[in-house]
């Protein structure tokens, strides 16, 4: 079954997240009015949180832990699968963020960095509701798949804050930067981590790896107004704001990770960056030279070829193929070199399967993926934490979308960090990979000066 009642429709759909997230748990999943829909949660009916080899599942009839395999456990807690609305992306199920780190349990690698966020490796929550913000269509509307009994209530509630949040006056809590932005790598240092990745690609052991920096400053105060300030500098289709209790977490992310809709499984990984330029002939110049150059379209083939390999663990035999390579997509601060990959999904495969399979996502480990991951464990100082890994949803319809967690800010006790990372291949220049982390971190560096205090 399926509720559907209309709301008015809002091009910036922040009121109604405003209007919800006192409540426990509250994302909303934002398309920077770049995509087609928005979507707000909150007041989860159960919680999965994974630290190490344990998961905490958390219902209103209690707790209980668990070793099984996340997915596995996740796929129990959304049960059969509903019918399916196509104008309906998401009206209840699973949402929340994969960390970069739950690879762990699936990939053996060595344990050389530290842990700095301590961040849980899965935290997801299960929905029964959903404010639904449909900018190509410019409509509104809360739907639930009414799966559990409290839910009638909690829509009625909803419903009236609904009714509040279109006249009230927004206002954000202070976000206070207070230290200056440091980097867990000096340049001396990342010159020498460089230098290795480019030993172990003339030994043979890989063809690309990509390589991070990370960077932090104390704050204090509610990072939602930080996150107000990232999507005005830097709207991106594949956006987010979750408002956990593990932490505050600020994603302006370009990258679709894998959407299965309709039984067709697509991933659209960027490899390849140029900045941005205020010169137009200069910004042209700069565009034409990323898509015609051999190294970023060399790059940018690596990573397909390893996701078509990906794919085709849980996709049709034959299905899997290129419809775009190296399409330019430009954003606020950078251009990207964008290919898509699609699948059909095998009989008795489903989106989960598809996501554990292709975990964490190629375009940002290198190729072959274990090696470089093994690699990045050992020059990366600390872990990934969120970044790099996954944020979205799976509905009970079974349809999904999930991003790759770049562009992305999380501020949890008393502190505020950001990555960015770029591929190194053969023929790259350290000067230029030092330079390229900075262009894709400069809005988020933004950020850190203008709420200094």
């Amino acid at each position: 079954m399926l509720y559907s009642a209309p709301i008015p429709y809002l091009e910036d759909a922040s009121p109604y997240f405003v209007a919800v997230r006192d409540w426990t748990w509250a994302a909303w999943l934002d398309s920077g009015n770049i995509g087609r829909f928005d979507i707000i949660v909150a007041n989860p009916v159960t919680t999965l949180v994974t630290q190490g080899e344990q998961t905490t599942i958390c219902r209103t009839s209690g707790m209980l832990e668990s070793s099984d395999d996340p997915f596995d456990l996740i796929r129990a807690e959304l049960g059969a699968v509903v019918e399916l609305h196509p104008d309906i992306p998401f009206a209840g199920g699973a949402l929340g963020y994969w960390s970069y780190d739950l690879a762990r349990r699936y990939q053996r690698s060595p344990e050389y960095t530290q842990d700095a966020e301590q961040l849980a490796q899965m935290a997801v929550a299960i929905y029964d509701w959903a404010i639904l913000v449909d900018h190509q269509e410019r409509t509104a509307r809360l739907v639930s798949r009414l799966r559990y009994p409290q839910t009638e209530a909690m829509l009625e509630q909803v419903l009236h804050r609904i009714g509040i949040a279109q006249s009230a006056e927004q206002r954000c809590a202070q976000f206070s930067v207070q230290e200056a932005v440091t980097s867990n790598m000096s340049p001396d240092e990342y010159r020498q981590a460089y230098e290795k990745v480019q030993a172990y690609l003339l030994e043979g052991d890989c063809y690309q790896v990509n390589l991070a920096q990370r960077f932090t400053a104390k704050a204090s105060g509610d990072a939602f107004a930080a996150y107000q300030e990232l999507r005005r500098l830097s709207p991106a289709p594949y956006s987010a704001f979750m408002d956990w209790p593990l932490a505050q977490i600020l994603c302006a992310s370009p990258e679709r990770f894998l959407q299965v809709q309709l039984g067709k499984v697509e991933t659209k990984p960027i490899k390849g960056t140029r900045a941005r330029s205020r010169d137009n002939e200069e910004d042209e110049r700069l565009a034409h030279d990323l898509l015609r150059n051999p190294k970023d379209r060399a790059e940018n083939l690596m990573i397909v070829d390893l996701l078509r390999n990906d794919l085709s663990k849980s996709c049709e035999a034959g299905s899997v193929r290129t419809p775009k390579l190296f399409e330019l997509e430009s954003y606020a601060n950078v251009h990207h070199l964008v290919s898509t990959i699609e699948g059909r999904l095998q009989d008795g495969r489903d989106a989960l399967h598809v996501l554990r399979n292709c975990f964490p996502g190629g375009s940002i480990t290198g190729a072959p993926k274990q090696r470089a991951m093994e690699i990045i464990e050992h020059l990366e100082p600390n872990l990934r934490g969120v970044y790099c890994g996954s944020i979205g949803y799976i509905g009970f319809d079974g349809q999904m979308d999930t991003n790759i967690a770049i562009r992305t800010m999380v501020y949890s006790d008393g502190e505020i960090c950001c990555w960015a990372g770029g591929g190194i291949v053969a023929d790259s220049r350290c000067d230029e990979e030092y330079q390229e982390t900075f262009d894709k971190a400069s809005v988020m560096l933004e950020i850190y000066k203008r709420f200094s205090s």
